[in-house]
């Protein structure tokens, strides 16, 4: 088996992956939990994860470490920065709360958002991300690298796609077109870069498209 994780896996990667007869198994867990302790959703045995009124996870067992060095025991349960909740027994994890969108009074995870653009025709990559907003606060940008550079997704049909699925507050509000999503050194999109307006070296050739 593939063991995928330490950032969510796209739905589209783990569908072709599994169509290539490769079994992938999502993982789930942090350097407080000795790596691993969740396995396509469900937790290791004697491991326990449920989700407080807060909505971030919290996790127990044997698995946790007992303290940061030179710090107090973590004590029973462990909190995490994820939001998620537990159904039928399987963890799911919507993301990271320091990553959501407050846009308008509404919140949004983009974790969520870009899992739905993926499916959106014309869409080969994309990160959703918040940036500042004189108006709204935050407003909900997707950083898309479009299959085919001289036809990309416009920004309503990334709309409409979002739309069907999520609240309307959930909508991109603005589309950023590159040719690759850049990364850190550890592979993981490199969010600080992608919420600062004109980054992107790829920008002056597919602006920016926004709406009101």
């Amino acid at each position: 088996a593939v063991l995928v994780g330490g950032a969510a896996a796209a739905a589209g990667l783990l569908d072709r992956a599994r169509a290539a007869g490769v079994r992938v198994v999502t993982t789930y867990g942090m350097s407080e939990t000795c790596g691993g302790c969740v396995y396509d959703g469900v937790p290791l045995d004697g491991v326990t994860v449920r989700a407080a009124g807060d909505g971030l996870l919290r996790i127990s067992g044997p698995v946790l470490m007992n303290r940061y060095r030179g710090g107090p025991d973590l004590g029973d349960e462990f909190v995490t920065s994820d939001l998620g909740y537990v159904r039928d027994g399987r963890v799911v994890v919507r993301g990271r709360a320091d990553d959501v969108i407050n846009t308008g009074g509404h919140k949004v995870v983009p974790g969520e958002v870009a899992a739905v653009l993926e499916s959106c025709p014309g869409v080969l990559e994309v990160v959703v991300v918040g940036r500042a907003d004189p108006e709204w606060g935050q407003r909900v940008t997707a950083v898309v690298v479009p299959a085919d550079p001289a036809d990309p997704p416009s920004l309503e049909l990334l709309r409409t796609h979002v739309s069907e699925r999520l609240p309307r507050y959930a909508c991109p509000s603005e589309v950023v077109l590159t040719r690759a999503i850049p990364v850190l050194a550890s592979g993981k999109p490199d969010l600080a870069s992608l919420k600062a307006a004109g980054t992107l070296r790829e920008r002056e050739h597919f602006p920016a498209l926004s709406v009101n």
